[in-house]
């Protein structure tokens, strides 16, 4: 009597496809007669495996024999199961559950063995002034490029690469093994379906030769630290005549002494004295377009104060519209005080009120109120 084809995988009546994938991989690299030669217990398990799952991945086969169990497929029924079961089935399942195991299953290399070239990455440092304005920038990339005396196909000029004998041009050959048969990557060509007899001294039959580019790389206006510009087909050369891969600059901008960015716009923190924000006053900035801004301080001006100067940040990249600049002062205590100074600062002092200082006599005013509570 046949075991059944749900105690054979080891899954549950509900097993779903993934389920039963796993479960006939596991078995199958278990019970292989590779594995197990001369074991004939193992190969006929080998076999109820391959049967059971045959069955079970087929959802018309499934729902039949989920009803009417092995006697779905007796006397030709469904036209399947342990009777339509052979050594071809077998090679078919095994190739679809290993396939990405052996190389890729049935992937075919392309024509004559072209290969596109790999991408390349080059790092450029651009400064805040260069991002706010843009720039062309030259730079020099050693790269592989096309071989100019075979003309990229690697074989000496004159010759042409000829069909592998091995694998027909396909690029992969067919072995059988027991019950299956496994595709593998053709070692004549190494996949190439073409091989070379006579290789271009030049690029000795790589089709390629390595050389350092300049090339010119547009760096628009407003463009963000991270930004990656992709020069197409500018990237290694493809293996014999094959398809170049792309160049990618990734750029990143240098920090600056005086600005910060934060997307389109800048800050700028500028340091000023007690009595120029205590009296008012003003001062000028330079900006990124090359010119000077005259900021005005309010009389009792305080530390932290942010000025907006409209339109004087980062230029949006691709767009007309401009950032804003922003000024914070930090307003800075005197140092160093001469006796004449100190003591004006104390009569200054002396004859201050809370007026002057509201904010620091209201947060000790409810300071004090804070530690009475506890009395209370």
């Amino acid at each position: 009597m046949k075991a059944d084809f749900y105690e054979t995988l080891g899954v549950q009546k509900g097993a779903d496809e993934k389920e039963l994938k796993a479960a006939f991989r596991k078995l199958a690299m278990q019970f292989h007669p590779d594995r197990n030669p001369g074991d004939q217990a193992c190969e006929h398990k080998f076999k109820e495996i391959g049967e059971a799952y045959e069955t079970l991945k087929d959802p018309q086969k499934r729902a039949a024999y989920d009803r009417f169990g092995h006697a779905a497929f007796e006397n030709g029924g469904m036209n399947g199961g342990g009777q339509g079961f052979g050594a071809g089935g077998f090679a078919d399942i095994f190739e679809d559950i290993f396939g990405d195991m052996m190389g890729g299953g049935r992937q075919r290399r392309s024509s004559g063995g072209r290969e596109r070239g790999a991408d390349l990455r080059y790092n450029m440092e651009i400064t805040l002034e260069e991002a706010y304005a843009g720039k062309t920038a030259q730079i020099h990339v050693p790269a592989s490029i096309s071989c100019t005396d075979c003309s990229g196909s690697g074989a000496k000029p004159g010759t042409q690469p000829v069909t592998c004998s091995m694998c027909g041009g396909n690029g992969r050959v067919r072995a059988a093994q027991g019950f299956f048969s496994i595709e593998r990557t053709c070692p004549t060509c190494h996949g190439r379906g073409q091989t070379i007899k006579d290789p271009c001294s030049k690029c000795a039959g790589q089709g390629r030769v390595t050389e350092e580019r300049s090339l010119s790389v547009n760096i628009p206006a407003g463009i963000e630290d991270g930004t990656r510009i992709r020069l197409s087909n500018e990237g290694e050369a493809g293996l014999r005549g094959g398809p170049s891969g792309d160049l990618y600059i990734f750029l990143s901008v240098k920090p600056h002494e005086f600005f910060q960015r934060d997307g389109a716009d800048l800050y700028c923190k500028v340091p000023i004295s007690m009595t120029t924000a205590a009296l008012g006053g003003q001062f000028e900035v330079a900006t990124l377009d090359g010119t000077q801004t005259r900021v005005k301080v309010p009389e009792g001006t305080q530390n932290g104060r942010q000025f907006r100067l409209k339109s004087k940040g980062m230029p949006v990249l691709r767009q007309p519209n401009i950032g804003d600049l922003y000024i914070q002062v930090a307003v800075e205590t005197p140092q160093n005080l001469s006796k004449r100074q100190r003591e004006l600062l104390e009569e200054f002092e002396q004859l201050s009120s809370k007026d002057n200082s509201p904010q620091s006599s209201g947060f000790f005013a409810r300071m004090k109120d804070f530690f009475e509570s506890f009395g209370e």
